[in-house]
């Protein structure tokens, strides 16, 4: 007889009860303890040996325990939008693994349903810390926080007893495991202990019944492959889960052989090492899947014409259409219409051996009953009530301010969001303040755009970008205008909230009006800045385009950045120094508030404020001066227009007009400087209470003056001037504390500095 060891990881639930995983194989089970958890398996091991003559296939010698532990950020994720939260979780993995063949490791992640091999051990950490990353990155926060919560494990052994001469046998059916398919895809649908403990949203596809009977007729009778077609957020998953259920289901009462198998298109790739290595990969993939009658379903179906070669010819898409076309593969998968039509013009192919289902959004009756029946689940599943206030005041939101998703999708995500929120400070219902409140985290918009009954206080506004912005009343006035337009909700939704440029010398508070728009908008709940700045003097070139806005396979600064912060102030800073080739690239942009690459994917920028800013029309002007000649604004719109192509001119809503500053506004620009030095950590820390005399804001305003800069060199000369010299005499007298220094400065430019009425000079 020869004896096969298989490694058992067994997790210590709770005083009678243990969790053992048979590493590589599919078996779990639950026991009173570790003697009986070892004795079940066993027991199974050996009756499916006596009854099939065969079992699992594991080649692990001498398996081995390590505990690798990463760091993340729980994210939800909608189609193409993320919403992370805001603390990240320290997850302890469990990795077993051991030499297969002599240089070659074979490493198991059981918690994640995870193996992949390593040929160099000491890369074993960064190598299962990358798969643990990309499993968990898939899966919702709720998922991830019950991985978090499994106790440390331990290692041990279950033996079964074999004849020396057993063979296998290769004629697959269901009791075997598919080698390559459970390496790089899942089963589907979940087993129902799985399914309960998913995220708050259901695995449903309410008011969807026709879409997901169609579905079932061209996979089980028309025995075809097909692309689910519609919308972000219009339900394409929760038809495709739908269907593959009730086909499930069917084949279970009839007896017949059918699963279904869930991929990322990236896995196709994911472990290949060598030249032809996926291709081999992949038509293993296909055999299992024939000869277990297996669907798959490619949950990113679009990427698989940017896997795999340098272009959609030689990719994974294109090596996977003679066999669909031969009747050997059954795939199927959902894109976007924006993606559908990307495909067609790469591989037009591909898109016509797959049958379509047009999937268009919910009527509003029907997303009343969706939501009905949402809040219905989260009651007897959570038991959380979700207010008919907060159910209205999400669809209210939602259609507002992202109009470019669609319903139910983007309402059960944000409702998802705040019942996870109820349940970790645990609530029992979900109000409309809840939902107002998780809609502010997402966005950073403050509650007066969100709320129709707060009205502007004008005044206030006024104030508070007079304090940001200095001597530039005319160019405020604009910026207030906007804001008002979007109070009203008259903004062009299909469009950027707003394009302006920025035009007028420097350093005379352009960037500071954009920082404080920024703000003012978006400032209240995100925890990144609301500032995206793009420094368009980098992009002078036409070759460059590609690192702003990104090439076929990966995103550019400009597209990465939207991505993460779709609730943005843009300032491309400079903008022209870069070159023209960007800003026809840039037209869509201003027309439709998306852009869309080749493969189909859309950023949009219809939750932006764009703006461009340019020092046009300012070469001969100085930036500074201490009379009333002012510039006109006619200078600066026509040097805008004589260098920008006129239909790029046409999409900017205002060319907002900085004049150049007066003394009044340099010595006011001065003062603010120095109140923001009031504020800094050595002096707090030491409670010391710091005053500027006249003569210091006199002497910053002149020394900071500079024709060419404008009020730039004013910080620089407030560092040199002023803060070397606290720092100095604060080094030189570290005992002082709790006092009121006054800081003056003499007819040379020489620092005083009065504490206890004694005067020191620095």
């Amino acid at each position: 007889m020869e004896k096969l060891t298989y490694p058992l990881l067994s997790f210590q639930l709770s005083h009678e009860a243990v969790l053992g995983i048979l590493v590589g194989t599919p078996y779990q089970v639950v026991e009173a303890n570790a003697q009986k958890l070892r004795t079940t398996l066993t027991d199974h091991l050996s009756k499916v040996y006596k009854k099939d003559g065969d079992y699992p296939l594991l080649e692990l010698d001498s398996p081995m325990l390590r505990m690798v532990e990463t760091t993340m950020r729980p994210t939800y994720r909608f189609i193409n939008a993320a919403f992370p939260l805001t603390n990240k979780v320290k997850i302890t993995m469990p990795l077993v693994y051991g030499e297969g063949e002599p240089g070659v490791f074979e490493c198991f992640l059981p918690l994640l349903d995870e193996s992949f091999y390593c040929y160099d051990i000491g890369q074993l950490d960064n190598l299962a810390r990358h798969f643990i990353s990309n499993a968990l990155d898939e899966k919702s926060p709720e998922e991830i926080y019950q991985l978090a919560a499994y106790p440390t494990p331990n290692l041990d052994i279950v033996t079964l007893k074999v004849k020396d001469d057993v063979t296998f046998s290769y004629s697959w059916d269901l009791r075997q495991e598919p080698k390559v398919l459970e390496r790089l895809a899942e089963r589907y649908p979940y087993p129902k202990a799985v399914q309960r403990n998913l995220a708050a949203a259901p695995d449903a596809a309410w008011e969807l019944d026709e879409y997901v009977n169609q579905v079932v007729e061209k996979l089980m009778q028309q025995r075809a492959s097909l692309l689910v077609v519609g919308q972000s957020g219009v339900g394409k998953s929760a038809v495709l889960r739908q269907a593959f259920r009730k086909l499930s289901s069917f084949s279970k009462k009839t007896e017949t052989v059918q699963s279904f198998w869930r991929i990322q298109a990236q896995r196709f790739t994911a472990t290949s090492k060598y030249l032809g290595e996926w291709q081999e990969t992949t038509e293993e993939l296909v055999w299992e899947l024939e000869t277990i009658n297996g669907i798959l379903w490619v949950e990113d179906i679009a990427r698989l014409l940017r896997e795999g070669g340098k272009g959609p010819e030689d990719s994974v898409a294109a090596y996977l259409l003679p066999f669909i076309q031969q009747g050997k593969l059954q795939i199927t998968g959902e894109v976007t219409p924006q993606e559908l039509e990307s495909m067609r013009r790469l591989l037009p192919g591909f898109v016509e051996s797959l049958q379509l289902v047009d999937l268009p959004e919910l009527p509003e009756r029907s997303l009343g009953i969706v939501l009905e029946k949402f809040a219905a689940h989260v009651l007897q599943g959570h038991k959380i009530g979700i207010s008919t206030d907060a159910l209205a005041t999400s669809t209210r939101l939602l259609r507002r301010f992202y109009p470019y998703e669609s319903f139910p999708g983007k309402s059960i995500r944000l409702l998802g969001e705040c019942v996870s929120e109820a349940i970790f400070h645990k609530k029992t219902e979900v109000r409309k303040a809840d939902v107002m409140s998780q809609f502010i985290r997402r966005t950073g918009l403050p509650e007066l755009f969100l709320r129709d009954d707060l009205l502007l206080d004008q005044v206030a506004l006024r104030n508070f970008f007079n304090e940001k912005i200095i001597g530039q009343e005319a160019a405020t006035a604009q910026l207030m205008d906007v804001i008002k337009v979007f109070k009203a909700g008259l903004n062009n939704p299909h469009k950027p909230i707003t394009t302006l440029i920025f035009a007028g010398p420097t350093g005379v508070g352009k960037t500071a009006a954009a920082q404080a728009l920024a703000q003012y908008f978006f400032g209240l709940g995100q925890k990144t800045s609301p500032l995206i700045r793009i420094d368009m003097s980098e992009y002078q070139h036409p070759s460059q385009i590609t690192r702003f806005i990104g090439t076929g396979k990966e995103p550019g600064k400009l597209v990465q950045q939207v991505r993460e912060r779709p609730f943005t102030v843009l300032l491309l800073d400079e903008a022209e120094k870069a070159t023209p080739a960007i800003f026809d690239a840039f037209l869509t942009v201003l027309d439709e508030g998306m852009l869309v690459d080749a493969f189909g994917r859309v950023t949009n920028f219809r939750n932006c404020i764009i703006i461009l800013t340019s020092n046009l029309g300012a070469s001969n002007r100085p930036s500074i001066g201490y009379g009333n000649r002012l510039p006109d604004d006619e200078t600066y719109r026509s040097a805008i227009g004589k260098y920008f192509r006129p239909e790029f001119v046409n999409r900017i809503d205002h060319v907002v007009v900085f004049q150049p500053l007066l003394q009044d506004s340099i010595r006011l620009i001065a003062q603010k400087e120095l109140d923001e030095v009031k504020a800094r950590e050595g002096f707090a820390k030491r409670n010391l209470k710091i005053t500027f005399t006249e003569r210091v804001v006199a002497h910053i305003a002149q020394v900071g003056f500079h024709e060419k800069y404008g009020a730039r060199p004013l910080q620089r000369a407030v560092e040199d001037v002023i803060v070397k010299g606290l720092a100095k005499w604060l080094l030189e007298n570290p005992a002082v504390e709790n006092q009121a220094l006054e800081v003056d400065v003499d007819e040379g430019g020489a620092i005083l500095i009065k504490s206890m009425g004694i005067n020191s000079i620095i």
